[in-house]
């Protein structure tokens, strides 16, 4: 009988790559025709300034046609479709861990934003947008009842 050393890193990466894989799975569906599924959900980030809202979305490699941003009052949604490109390589294997198909994230505000003048700007793969507080909302004045 052959003793074989245990190696319990080797396990811990056996683990992680399963877990990857199944992540996969739940991200990406074979719906489509492409076989592009859910596609990706791109990262948010919400910072209240005194009288604005800044919502910064990370969405590399997106043209500006393929957004469509609207607002209300309570929330903003952002939608898009991330198209991917075709290559073929004849004597080799490609592989790509980038994300392609469409997405939709909507994002509640915490206050109520006058929603007709929102300001938007695209640069670098990130999307940021300037969400005017409401003027009901920049003088609120909550009483407070003591016992």
């Amino acid at each position: 009988m052959a003793l074989v050393r245990w190696q319990p890193f080797r396990e811990v990466d056996d683990i992680q790559r399963e877990m990857n894989r199944l992540f996969d799975n739940l991200v990406t569906s074979n719906n489509s025709q492409e076989g592009i599924g859910l596609g990706f959900v791109p990262r948010a980030e919400l910072v209240e300034n005194g009288d604005s809202y800044t919502l910064r979305l990370e969405l590399p490699g997106m043209d500006v046609k393929d957004l469509d941003i609207q607002a209300t009052a309570e929330a903003v949604s952002i939608s898009g479709e991330r198209k991917t490109e075709r290559q073929s390589e004849e004597n080799g294997v490609t592989r790509s861990e980038f994300r392609y198909g469409k997405f939709q994230r909507v994002i509640p505000l915490p206050g109520r934003i006058n929603h007709q003048d929102v300001g938007a700007n695209y640069q670098d793969g990130i999307l940021s947008l300037t969400l005017p507080k409401a003027d009901e909302e920049k003088n609120k004045v909550v009483r407070i009842n003591l016992g």
